[in-house]
């Protein structure tokens, strides 16, 4: 698969919009809908760690507060970290509102890795009805 540049343009100057000051670790992210729509995030950390908002759930939620719901792609990039993951949190957000997404994971060299939301959250929670 080959990503256009334009997207990837639009991923890095996400991460520039990072407020990391405790990990020193940038994050952007890019959710692409079906429809063209794009949707970017930044990580947002805080001193009280379990307020801190990864790059994944911020793009997600901008995208979702706007009416969206077929996302197609998770695009994900961090200077400092070579093809960075999604966390468990965001996993299992990403499993509840787009559980077909697939996530493409991009190093410095712009090589890609790509992964379908359910090889890497098995098991994702659920309550039963």
């Amino acid at each position: 698969m080959k990503l256009s540049k334009i997207l990837i343009k639009r991923l890095k100057e996400a991460t520039k919009y990072a407020y990391a000051p405790y990990s020193k670790v940038q994050v952007g992210a890019l959710l692409y809908c079906s429809d063209g729509k794009i949707y970017t995030g930044a990580n947002i950390e805080n001193s009280s760690y379990s307020l801190t908002m990864c790059a994944e759930r911020v793009a997600l939620f901008k995208g979702v507060s706007e009416g969206a719901r077929d996302f197609s792609l998770l695009l994900l990039y961090s200077p400092q970290y070579d093809f960075i993951i999604p966390c468990g949190a965001c996993l299992q957000v990403l499993s509840e509102i787009a559980p077909e997404i697939l996530i493409v994971t991009m190093n410095k060299d712009e090589e890609f890795k790509f992964f379908p939301l359910h090889t890497l959250l098995k098991k994702p929670f659920k309550i039963r009805s």
